[in-house]
């Protein structure tokens, strides 16, 4: 299945106009930014380029979908859909860049036609990717340098779940429950026993040996089925000392893993660890930071953004040609949707170091900062380092190396306004 018809029907029926109109083959520029970050929120992640990259390369009109929509478009559009590859040019941030309100997080150059049929496809990529990223680089700093699993597959679509183990991966958790993202992205996997296992056997021992006897004694047995300090006891019983961990799926945590840690070194199990999974965010892991948990899973407040399932980008034409070839900048003066015209050429301005403005020289380049836009898209041809597993390891080292610029402050998970201003020059 191609992804052209993940699309708007607005797009379509725009380029029908416009091919009608003779203003399809303008030169056009557009940009995906967001206005502002969610209520509270310091920075943003960016996440999905190298998914979105691929389904561009993909974005087709095979005879099914010229079919279908033939009967609402004129013959002319169909003959241009039949034929249609995206031969312009796309910039962006590097994927895990941050980026912040009016960051021209990506740049679509190209006839009018061809860029504007992509706004659906690229803002349901970036919006939700860059929401889990932007979640979950929270959740790492929370963790303060503890391991972290994304495992919220059950609590969201079948390629959703995809998406957002790999957004989190590059927002530094260690690992996802979710075989297709290792499988497609690399991203290592994990995984042990649920509830069920236990439940299905005849008892807890039962179940227990049969766990060690199939994964060894390193394997990670769940604890919280009926009692706790019993299955604590009898988990090292049956595995010994070598334990790999225990994980505890409910309960008052704080209160819990104290009380299973001094068990498990009363029981000279003093290198087993600790995971727990009951429905965490990053205040609950901010708040069992003095607790001695070693890892932390988590599912449903990771993959709806924690409490914000998009990060509100749009995709907005900012420049065209006239017909004389001549460039104009174009923007909207809606009221609160008033947009910025003209090509933008962003810069994060550094002091000693660390971050200390969004510099965003509209018309010209500028020499504030480090540049902030690279080409992921020449003439057609994509930059084969940004997909794939390659680039998603990239992605995820960039991502770190951006977290380290970033003032003390901006880690904090308080309410405040972003942690650099953003500055038009």
């Amino acid at each position: 299945m191609t992804s052209s018809l993940l699309t708007d029907r607005y797009e379509l029926t725009m380029l029908d106009a416009a091919l009608q109109s003779g203003r399809a083959h303008r030169r056009s520029v557009f940009e995906v930014f967001s206005r502002r970050l969610p209520e509270g929120r310091r920075f943003g992640v960016v996440a999905g380029t190298g998914r979105l990259l691929d389904l561009i390369e993909d974005f087709r009109f095979d005879a099914d979908d010229l079919a279908y929509l033939s009967t609402f478009l004129t013959p002319s559009t169909i003959d241009f859909l039949e034929g249609y590859r995206f031969t312009g040019s796309i910039s962006g941030y590097r994927e895990g860049e941050l980026y912040f309100p009016g960051s021209p997080v990506l740049v679509v150059e190209g006839s009018f036609a061809e860029a504007v049929i992509l706004e659906t496809l690229v803002l349901s990529v970036l919006n939700y990717d860059s929401a889990v990223a932007s979640a979950a680089a929270r959740m790492v700093a929370a963790a303060d340098g503890r391991p972290l699993a994304e495992m919220g597959s059950r609590r969201t679509g079948e390629r959703s779940a995809v998406a957002a183990a790999r957004a989190a991966f590059i927002a530094g958790f260690s690992a996802t429950s979710n075989l297709r993202a290792g499988s497609d992205w690399g991203v290592p996997t994990m995984g042990t026993a649920a509830h069920a296992f236990t439940l299905l056997h005849d008892s807890e021992e039962e179940a227990f040996r049969a766990q060690v006897a199939a994964l060894g004694p390193g394997t990670t047995l769940l604890v919280d089925t009926y009692d706790i300090p019993a299955a604590v006891d009898l988990a090292v019983r049956v595995a010994g000392t070598s334990l790999g961990a225990v994980r505890i799926d409910s309960g008052d945590l704080p209160v819990l893993v104290k009380q299973v840690r001094a068990q498990l070194d009363g029981l000279g199990a003093v290198n087993t660890k600790i995971t727990v999974t009951n429905d965490l965010d990053e205040f609950t892991i901010a708040a069992l930071r003095a607790a001695p948990v070693d890892s932390y899973g988590v599912g449903t407040s990771l993959v709806t953004g924690s409490g914000h399932p998009a990060s509100g980008m749009v995709y907005k034409l900012v420049a065209h040609e006239t017909d004389s070839g001549e460039w104009v900048s174009v923007a909207k003066k809606s009221a609160e949707k008033a947009t910025v015209g003209g090509r933008k050429f962003p810069e994060r301005t550094l002091v000693n170091g660390v971050a200390a403005a969004e510099t965003i020289h509209v018309g010209s380049p500028g020499d504030s900062g480090r540049d902030l836009l690279v080409p992921l898209v020449t003439n057609g041809e994509l930059d084969a380092a940004a997909p794939g597993r390659e680039g998603t390891v990239a992605a995820r080292a960039h991502h770190a190396a951006a977290i380290a610029e970033l003032p003390p402050a901006a880690l904090s998970l308080g309410r405040g306004e972003p942690a650099i201003p953003t500055v038009y020059a």
